[in-house]
């Protein structure tokens, strides 16, 4: 767990738009704690804002589009993928056109601005997308397709192939984002000469030329046709003859590696940094993009996830250390192990066992755990949280003072491990403890409530 992380101070990019050819500048500033990822058209009246999630992909051809209502910016992949690669969560990106400018058409100058002007820790936990079972997305019609695997960290495969002499099978490979800076941000974007009429016709890559992707000429056509392609697109004319890159490249296998870098950012619009091992086979925008929807519609069925629970791993506090902190004891004693806490939440397991003392009547023919001891049990965990922080913790207790909101989602039966995850919803203020737990049961929520301690010095 590490917490959220914003850019220092705020600066601008002027350049041109890679499909408009406008002359766009793109300002970065700060933002707040839980803000995410904002685009702000500032040339518009309103200066509307779209949220850089999924859901607001509208199209993918040669870039990413987001859409909200009438509004629209594109080719934003490049500045989601730096902010992602160096843990930006919060960030509001203003620009005065339809599209970001492609500058080189890679990351490289956006990174090196963000560590030029500076990364701030902000106060609140990073709230991570962790991956606990295989992901799968496959382009229909298409070899495109996604996997992303159960890992302890971020991790990315890319394999492309293209029908070409040149640029055949590649594949890249990204272990760790610490490797980001020098292995993929500077790599750019490509395109075959076979594609750039069409795409011209289109209506796309107006602002297209040399210094901002790399060209391959893999497929002989007369010179003429080739002189009058330099010529409308402003370059020296060449040698018809002659296959190969019509750009130097920065890695042999720079295609491949930029697929990576695609792959990232539009992977960002999940809105939350991922845990998982993610292999992408012939991936595009498209797939990219749908994948990241995929995963966007598991985020809303369950607000919140479930804290990952490795039964092997030492508790932050067992059942010994729970003893010295709560007055509880057998059989009222419902949290037996604490496995992660800080200073504003805490994850604490209870294994539900057939000789609770409660499934002898509630129900001999269908033990079903008392929804008010699942309540009891969180806030327990509560009372840990808040107890845990007091430096003579065993001179004090926690009291219920009042408790909304509360819903039971399912049953909780015998063989069941309740994880607890609990938070405080504001400062303790005056011994006042103010929190909101969820129960979780194989990943789903179970129950949740919001309660109201207070703190109180024992007696005597």
């Amino acid at each position: 767990m590490s917490k959220q992380r914003t850019i220092k101070d705020s600066f601008s990019f002027n350049g041109k738009g890679l499909h408009t050819g406008l002359d766009i500048t793109l300002t970065f500033l700060p933002a707040p704690e839980n803000h995410g990822i904002k685009i702000q058209r500032i040339d518009l009246d309103e200066k509307p804002i779209i949220d850089a999630l999924a859901e607001y992909v509208d199209a993918t051809t040669r870039g990413t589009v987001l859409k909200k209502g009438d509004i629209q910016v594109s080719t934003i992949e490049h500045v989601m993928s730096a902010l992602y690669a160096l843990g930006i969560d919060n960030c509001l990106l203003e620009v005065n056109a339809p599209e970001f400018p492609i500058l080189d058409g890679s990351a490289k100058y956006y990174i090196e601005a963000i560590q030029k002007f500076g990364i701030v820790e902000q106060n609140e936990d990073k709230d991570y997308f962790i991956v606990k079972k295989k992901i799968e997305y496959h382009l229909p019609d298409s070899d495109s397709r996604i996997i992303i695997l159960p890992d302890d960290k971020f991790s990315v495969d890319v394999h492309i192939g293209f029908k070409s002499p040149i640029l055949n099978n590649q594949f890249a490979s990204l272990e760790s984002l610490d490797d980001y800076v020098d292995e993929v941000s500077a790599t750019r974007t490509f395109v075959f000469v076979r594609e750039i009429v069409p795409l011209l016709k289109m209506g796309l890559i107006k602002g297209g030329d040399l210094e901002n992707a790399i060209v391959i000429y893999d497929e002989l056509m007369p010179q003429e046709d080739l002189d009058s392609l330099a010529d409308l697109l402003g370059v020296e004319r060449l040698d018809a003859s002659k296959l190969g890159y019509l750009t130097d490249l920065r890695f042999e296998n720079e295609p491949a590696r930029h697929k990576l870098l695609d792959v990232i950012g539009d992977l960002a619009l999940v809105g939350k940094p991922i845990v998982g091992k993610v292999i992408a086979t012939y991936p595009g925008h498209k797939t990219n993009t749908d994948t990241a929807k995929l995963i966007r519609k598991e985020i809303k069925k369950q607000e919140i996830q479930a804290p990952v629970y490795d039964e092997s791993s030492v508790p932050v506090l067992d059942v010994n250390a729970i003893r010295k902190l709560l007055p509880h004891r057998w059989p009222f004693l419902l949290v037996d192990k604490v496995i992660d806490i800080r200073d504003k939440f805490i994850v604490g397991v209870k294994n539900v066992s057939g000789n609770e003392t409660f499934f002898v009547g509630h129900f001999p023919e269908e033990p079903v755990m008392p929804g008010v001891l699942i309540v009891e049990a969180m806030a327990q965990s509560g009372g840990l949280l808040v107890l845990s922080q007091l430096e003579d913790a065993h001179n004090y207790s926690t009291y219920f003072l009042k408790i909304d909101n509360v819903k039971f989602r399912q049953k909780v039966v015998p063989g069941d491990t309740l994880i607890f995850r609990v938070e405080l919803l504001t400062e303790i203020r005056r011994g006042i403890a103010t929190m909101r737990g969820l129960a979780f049961v194989g990943g789903k929520i179970v129950c949740e409530a919001e309660f109201t301690a207070q703190i109180v010095k024992n007696k005597g």
